[in-house]
């Protein structure tokens, strides 16, 4: 078949190769320049299976509400006259019983632990290079309250074939010595070996030309405004492109929006649940190679992850449910560079950091879209919130043989909205 995916970012971008890997011809469109240049730009970069825990859990209420007035909160909810948001909140609270988040660390601990086999598989066979870390993800709480709410999901995680390791403080600095200077306020700690890190950019864009040398089409530059439908049926894709209004016709289509998906599915009368949550990262050079950190780190209490590229530290987290504005609050960034110079002074230079902020496509559940919708010909990969990366080519694989009428090889509910 030919099929149009629609969005270039790191699902997008898997979603072709994979498409293209069982035979279809594939056309990516995409209003930026090139792959990459939005949620994908300059995330967190980890591939973290053991990132699992959703955010709508049995505690999350209270600390919302306790964070409500904080704006430099590691969650903030900025209320607005928007019917999407307040669906997307209530529908929040719903999934946070203690059932519901072991049903969705579930969803997530199975796909990403597909996902990241497939990752592996595809770097290896194509020489990828994206300054990639195999040094796993560790996960230190400076909070005992923290660590102690840590304990179950991390439970739940290992029986569900995700090795996340309980540690102390002292075999944490001894996994990643660049923790020295906090060892005594660190309360516990988890570290799953098997977890990665790497510059997600790098790799969607890398991805990117290997799918343009095995024949993929990118039309670059082109804004997608709708679709043209008769039924339940997809006929073709309005869009702009050079200032030109034209109509782009395939076989079947891949929705990979991100939090853009919602907005042009309901032009289709679908209802996806996915609302932006804006987080913000800082890249720094590293300053002292003997004090900064090799290992990948995730900081539970304030919501933020490490990750290592090359002499360069990317420090990413927070998330702020406020629309689809992209301005940069400076408040936040500033507590980004703030918590990171208390734990590693020496390890960049914290006064050169080059801040940046993404939206990333929420669900309630932080389970994604996978699958079907109820058009015959449209299909959806959108949804992945925090771990698009860690998810993306699980569900770019599953979806193609979904789209081949192939039953995946992973455990999960798939979408059939």
């Amino acid at each position: 078949m030919h099929i149009v995916v629609l969005g270039a970012g790191v699902v997008g971008i898997t979603t072709a190769w994979f498409l293209q890997k069982q035979g279809h011809q594939v056309t990516v469109i995409d209003r930026q320049s090139q792959a990459g240049l939005e949620t994908s730009y300059a995330n967190g970069g980890q591939i973290s299976v053991s990132h699992a825990e959703p955010w709508a859990n049995p505690s999350a209420p209270l600390k919302i509400l306790r964070w409500l007035f904080k704006a430099d909160a590691p969650l903030l909810f900025r209320p607005r006259m928007d019917p999407a948001q307040w669906r997307w909140a209530l529908s929040f609270l719903t999934e946070c019983t203690s059932a519901k988040a072991a049903h969705n660390i579930r969803q997530m601990v199975n796909l990403g632990t597909y996902s990241r086999s497939q990752l592996q598989a595809l770097r290896q066979e194509q020489g990828l290079e994206y300054d990639q870390v195999t040094k796993g993800i560790l996960h230190f709480y400076t909070n005992q309250a923290e660590f102690d709410g840590a304990l179950e999901p991390t439970r739940i995680m290992r029986e569900l074939g995700c090795d996340r390791q309980v540690i102390d403080a002292k075999k944490a600095v001894e996994i990643e010595p660049g923790l020295k200077h906090i060892q005594d306020q660190i309360a516990g700690a988890t570290y799953t070996l098997e977890d990665e890190s790497g510059d997600a950019r790098k790799f969607t864009q890398g991805l990117a030309e290997r799918c343009r040398e095995v024949g993929v089409e990118f039309c670059y530059h082109t804004d997608i405004l709708g679709f043209e439908r008769m039924g339940e049926r997809i006929l073709g894709v309005h869009v702009l492109k050079d200032g030109h209004h034209q109509t782009m016709r395939a076989d079947a289509y891949v929705l990979s929006l991100g939090s853009f998906s919602a907005v042009l599915a309901r032009q289709l009368g679908l209802s996806l649940n996915i609302y932006p949550a804006k987080g913000y990262s800082i890249t720094v050079p590293v300053k002292n190679e003997e004090a900064a950190f090799s290992v990948s780190l995730t900081d539970d209490e304030y919501k933020l992850v490490y990750s290592r590229l090359g002499d360069r530290i990317r420090v990413a987290g927070t998330a702020e449910l406020s629309g689809y504005t992209r301005t940069l609050n400076y408040t936040r960034c500033r507590a980004i560079v703030r918590r990171t110079a208390e734990i590693m002074p020496e390890a960049g230079y914290w006064d050169q950091a080059e801040f940046w902020t993404g939206l990333r496509p929420a669900t309630p559940s932080n389970v994604p879209y996978v699958g079907k919708s109820h058009f015959a010909n449209l299909y959806l990969n959108t949804g992945h919130g925090t771990l698009g990366w860690t998810h993306s080519c699980g569900s770019a694989a599953a979806l193609a043989d979904i789209v081949d009428g192939r039953k995946p090889e992973v455990d999960f509910s798939f979408s059939g909205v």
